[in-house]
């Protein structure tokens, strides 16, 4: 399978697909059998890719199941047929050689040419072991003499069938990764959306716990806090610039540049057939804090113009015209700062490009829209305020007008 190298490992297992769909579950037996229904449901799916698991149920295996009936007539505990086995094919340290420069481990093993095949556990031999004091002290029941050796298989059988190649574990449970690649033209926000809906047709056991892993888990958890971060950074723009004008109808007239900014950000992506991926969301978060000074400076200057007395209609156009310079300056210093990012030149840039096609594509349309679009916010919003503030007043004069009238009859 070909996969994308990124440079940016955002967790997960290695996989042979770029994301990844977890199964976790206490009982393998449910688990491996619901695992194998999803991976066929999910490789169904039209706009995925290479879907393949990491379990391998088809491994031959070799279980070796005791007779405890046998091994106690024999004398012979289940932990002793552990603990020979573990002599054979375990790393038992039985001793340490001491040199004047260095020590070394002395390991008990059973011969190498016997340890690659299933035959040679007919050369492991148990001592049968009777407590003295028991009937037929000495000797065993089948009348092996107490202490001698007898062959593992006279109180073993062993089992050949198929199981796991290995036993996965994610969070110290077993568990199954599905891992898929995208088709060309199809957003991993639609492939993470749909997964789940698979997911609640298969009806699957409650013992089950599923979910993503990797890029999509980041992919998934950003998704879901995105709104909030968009509008917690929308508000406290809000907030300190309602400081900075001591009124809270000019913050919005600043603010209303955004939304312009986050569609062109979206149109380009389209235009160059990318993502909306989390780099790209980036580029979207950042472009609140650039577009907003277009608005700023015009805003700034026109509420200079109305202190000497000009109407709302020609602060603003004066403010337009005198700051059109400005703004085009630092707006062509932001785009052309970024511009080497979205062009993607070097390595790894096909993981920066989407931030650079965003804020470029972003700044690019809304400085052809806040240029019309902040002036005509500013007059309507102007003509809100002074509404409010006739409004207001009337009651402010007659709440002056009732206080000498309370002081002449005091």
């Amino acid at each position: 399978y070909f996969r994308q190298i990124q440079n940016i490992n955002l967790g997960g297992r290695i996989s042979k697909g770029e994301y990844q769909y977890t199964m976790q579950s206490t009982e393998t037996d449910v688990l491996y059998k619901a695992s194998d229904e999803m991976l066929h449901k999910i490789a169904e799916l039209p706009f995925l890719r290479d879907v393949n698991s990491d379990l391998y149920i088809k491994n031959p295996q070799l279980s070796i199941e005791v007779d405890r009936e046998k091994a106690a007539v024999y004398g012979i505990s289940v932990d002793q047929i552990r603990q020979e086995l573990y002599n054979a094919f375990g790393s038992r340290q039985v001793a340490t050689i001491y040199t004047p420069i260095n020590d070394y481990q002395i390991i008990l093993e059973l011969d190498p040419r016997y340890q690659s095949d299933a035959s040679g556990l007919s050369k492991i031999y148990l001592k049968t072991n009777v407590p003295a004091g028991s009937a037929g002290a000495g000797v065993t029941g089948t009348g092996v003499p107490n202490g001698q050796a007898i062959p593992l298989s006279a109180v073993t059988k062993l089992v050949e069938g198929v199981g796991p190649l290995q036993v996965n574990h994610q969070g110290q449970q077993p568990a199954v990764t599905i891992s898929f690649n995208l088709a060309p033209g199809v957003s991993l926000g639609y492939a993470v959306d749909n997964i789940p809906r698979i997911e609640r047709e298969a009806n699957l056991p409650v013992t089950i716990v599923t979910g993503f892993s990797g890029t999509a888990q980041v992919f998934q958890d950003s998704l879901r806090g995105q709104g909030i971060l968009i509008l917690a950074a929308v508000f406290a723009a809000f907030v300190i610039l309602g400081i900075l004008y001591e009124s809270f109808i000019h913050p919005i007239t600043i603010i209303s540049g955004l939304p312009s900014a986050g569609i062109g950000a979206i149109l380009t992506l389209m235009l160059f057939g990318m993502e909306l991926s989390v780099i790209a969301m980036i580029g979207i978060v950042m472009l609140v804090g650039i577009v907003k000074k277009n608005a700023i400076m015009m805003v700034d200057f026109a509420l200079e113009r109305r202190r000497i007395g000009l109407s709302a209609e020609h602060a603003i156009r004066e403010a337009a015209l005198l700051r059109f310079r400005p703004i085009m300056m630092t707006t062509f210093a932001a785009i052309f700062g970024v511009l080497p990012i979205a062009l993607g030149a070097g390595a790894g840039a096909e993981l920066r490009q989407p931030l650079g096609v965003a804020v470029v594509g972003g700044l690019c349309v809304s400085q052809l829209l806040t240029l019309f679009i902040t002036p005509v916010v500013y007059i309507y919003l102007d003509r809100f305020d002074q509404r409010l503030k006739r409004r207001l007043e009337p009651q402010h004069e007659d709440d002056e007008a009732e206080l000498p009238q309370a002081t002449a009859a005091e």
